[in-house]
């Protein structure tokens, strides 16, 4: 699905809900290389202030990039920049829940920046803003 800059509105928003499997954390520790114990070694992420194995913060954060890629804008969208706030931890068996807001457009350069928040439950894990290209019909 492809929304053109045209297509957009401040305040439009799309989402994207994610269960956090322990593959999810291993396949990502192999893709990225980020082999952190506190993500993959119960034994030691007991002795840490989260008392147990917690979920890559890059992993919660690449649900944004689902949404700016596949739904809002969509295919065919540049990604230009982020930026993140780590707010809490995201455990093995959390469904983390991502919205992203359209908060500006630029006409000129088809740039949209959006709002960017993930949660579990009521909780903010991830909150920040999103710098895009937008495909654009002219």
């Amino acid at each position: 699905m492809t929304l053109y800059f045209e297509d957009l509105e401040i305040g439009q928003y799309a989402e994207f809900g994610k269960t956090i499997t322990d593959a999810d954390v291993l396949m990502f520790a192999a893709v990225s290389g980020d082999t952190n114990p506190m993500h993959l070694n119960a034994e030691y992420a007991e002795a840490t202030p989260f008392k147990s194995r917690i979920a890559h913060g890059m992993l919660t954060a690449s649900f944004v990039s689902t949404i700016l890629g596949t739904r809002l804008p969509g295919e065919g969208t540049i990604f230009l920049s982020n930026s993140c706030k780590f707010k809490a931890p995201v455990r093995i068996g959390d469904t983390v829940n991502t919205r992203c807001t359209v908060t500006t457009l630029d006409p000129v350069k088809k740039r949209v920046t959006l709002k960017t928040e993930c949660r579990v439950k009521d909780t903010v894990v991830l909150e920040g803003e999103s710098l895009v290209i937008a495909p654009s019909r002219g």
